[in-house]
């Protein structure tokens, strides 16, 4: 996505009075959905305005007074985290489409057809979110707006969130090489060490991503592993 060259206000009002802060947009809804962006590559300037426009810039005291504190950034990231995004038309259509992508793909990371098992294309996660007539928050986080979504979908589509159990066996010849790339494929529940040299190691991951896992796991072993899949 490409990334606006536009600022924007970022608004709260607090005590029947208004903050605002100029920001980068795309940062701004980063750093807003707690990704790991510096808040200096968020803001626009070293001042906290009454009024942007009007270049109203509100005084230390206040700021001490209604936030307890004279510190820029900390108040700003009060006003991005609270309050309000001024986006321009484009600006909230492109960044909503973007949003959009991001849930479809982490669904369909994370979730399957309880029937078969087996993950579920992003294309047709978009066609069931698009006959279930479902809309998408600009401002609330992918995963939080996910497990809303799949419920509402699954009106239309079977589907779940759900996770993949692996249990991968490699034999001592390619063990210690391969034993630390195994390792992190997900998330480690359990490893052991067998007395001939062989090494098996417990991991899970997102159901959606179980086909990636088991090409990973052929790719580093050369299909010399013996692999067991759960979904659970």
């Amino acid at each position: 996505m490409s990334k606006s060259r536009e600022y924007v206000v970022a608004r709260y009002e607090v005590r029947g009075q208004r903050f605002e802060v100029l920001v980068d947009p795309d940062k701004a809804l980063e750093y807003r959905e707690g990704r790991k962006v510096d808040i200096e590559e968020v803001l626009k300037g070293d001042y906290i305005y009454r009024d942007v426009r009007r270049g109203d810039k509100v005084s230390p005291e206040e700021l001490a007074k209604v936030f307890g504190t004279t510190d820029i950034k900390v108040v700003a990231d009060i006003i991005i985290k609270r309050g309000e995004l001024q986006l321009t038309t484009e600006q909230r259509r492109r960044m909503l489409e973007n949003k959009r992508r991001q849930i479809i793909n982490f669904i369909a990371r994370s979730a399957v057809d309880p029937r078969t098992k087996t993950p579920i294309p992003p294309q047709r996660i978009e066609k069931a979110m698009e006959e279930a007539k479902v809309t998408v928050d600009l401002y609330k986080g992918v995963e939080e707006q996910a497990a809303t979504i799949v419920k509402a979908i699954a009106r239309v589509l079977p589907i779940k969130i759900a996770r993949a159990r692996f249990i991968v066996k490699v034999p001592p010849e390619i063990a210690p090489r391969v034993a630390q790339e195994l390792r992190r494929l997900g998330e480690l529940k359990a490893e052991e060490w067998g007395k001939d040299g062989s090494f098996r190691v417990e991991f899970e991951v997102p159901a959606g991503l179980q086909v990636e896992v088991i090409d990973k796991i052929n790719r580093l072993t050369k299909g010399n592993a013996e692999v067991k899949v759960e979904v659970i």
